[in-house]
Formats: structure tokens, sequence, C-alpha cells
């Protein structure tokens, strides 16, 4: 393999990697923020999509500018295509944790029942960013093994989040049919943990797609 290419390549899942880092560190600050049941702490939360979005670009081109410099083989142009996807992924994943942010902080007010949302509202958030934090390390992995197995246990982060925004939602229902006239702000909250499953849902894409760079296979989109 050419020195340069292998720059390029190295270059790229580090950027990748960084990006998802960003997101990650993000959401442990909102994970720390409803364990504390403090709002307050969500000013923290400085996830720009503007600056993600610069981010995810100027990898887009590096791999595209790697790929028409030295026409990669088959199984590098398999890796290249699926980083392609993996940063839009990442973005995808970025925008609706920052909608989390935004619609929870507005929406999860004194006077709704907080004890019975946190009580499902925690463990998705922390399922939800296990399973994107377990596919950005993925970035990094050479070895097939623990590719795949990265994969196993997205997966089951993944259907934690499912099975978790099933039943808040079922609670939330109730409350909401109770207190019509909160009902809004109520709606309002289910639609923000709503987001949470759609992170996990990026990072199931995401580990997929490293699962078919590092050993082929089938791309499984979420």
């Amino acid at each position: 393999m050419l020195k340069p290419y292998k720059e390029n390549i190295e270059t790229i899942k580090n950027e990748i990697y960084l990006m998802g880092e960003e997101i990650v560190h993000a959401n442990k600050i909102s994970l720390s923020a409803l364990k504390e049941n403090d709002l307050s702490m969500l000013k923290d939360v400085n996830l720009s999509i503007k600056s993600l979005s610069v981010r995810a670009n100027e990898i887009d081109n590096l791999i595209v500018k790697t790929l028409a410099l030295y026409s990669p083989e088959a199984r590098d142009l398999r890796e290249m295509v699926s980083y392609l996807k993996v940063t839009n992924e990442l973005l995808r994943a970025g925008t609706n944790s920052k909608s989390f942010v935004k619609t929870f902080k507005k929406s999860f007010n004194e006077e709704l029942d907080r004890h019975t949302i946190l009580e499902y509202a925690i463990p998705l958030l922390k399922a939800s960013n296990n399973a994107l934090e377990t596919a950005v390390n993925l970035v990094k992995e050479e070895n097939d093994k623990e590719v795949e197995l990265g994969y196993k246990k997205v997966t089951v982060e993944e259907s934690k989040t499912d099975d978790l925004y099933a039943m808040v939602e079922k609670n939330i229902f109730k409350l909401a049919s109770e207190n019509i006239e909160l009902s809004k702000d109520y709606f309002e909250v289910l639609s923000s943990l709503r987001r949470l499953e759609k992170v996990a849902d990026r990072a199931a894409s995401i580990s997929n797609l490293l699962v078919f760079a590092e050993v082929g296979g089938i791309i499984e989109q979420a």
C-alpha cells in the first residue's frame, strides 16, 4: 500500500473518530443533567451542527480525493465507501442529539411528573450513547472479530432503546391522558426522547458499515 494513501486513510479514520467523540461527549453531559435532574447543565452541551457539517464535508472531500488519486483495490474501495456513509450517519446522530437537548430543555417543566419520565429517560439516553460510543470506537478497530463483536454490542444497546422508548411512551401517554392541560408538554418530551432512539439507530448503521468495511457482506440501514 502506498505510504500517502495509508496516511490519508489514518487521517480519515481519526477525523471520523473525533467527530463521533464530540457527539458522544455531548450526550454524556446530557446524561449527567438527567441523572442530577438539573437541566441547567444542558447549557454545557456545545454541539454545533454547522461545525459537524463542515467537518463531515472535509472528511468526505478527503475521501473523494483519495479515491481519485490512488484508485484503491476492492477491499480498500469498500472501506472508503463505508466511511463516506459513516460521516452522514454521524451528522444525523449529532442532529438528533442536539434536537433532544433543545426540545427536552424546553418542555421538561416542573408541572410534569419528572420521576416517571426520568425512570426510563435516563437508561434510554445511557443505552443510546453506549451504542454510539461503541460504534465510534470501531472506527479505529482493525481486528475483524473485534469489529463483529462490537457490532453485536451495538445491536444489543439499540434493542434496549427500542424497549425503553416503548415503556416511556406508554407511561407518557397515560400521564397526558390524565393531565390534558399538560398534554402538549408531555408529547414534546416524548418527541425529544424519540431522538435518542434515532441516535441508537444511527449507531447501528455505523457499526454495520464498519463491519462491511472490514469483512464485507451486506449494508443494512437502520
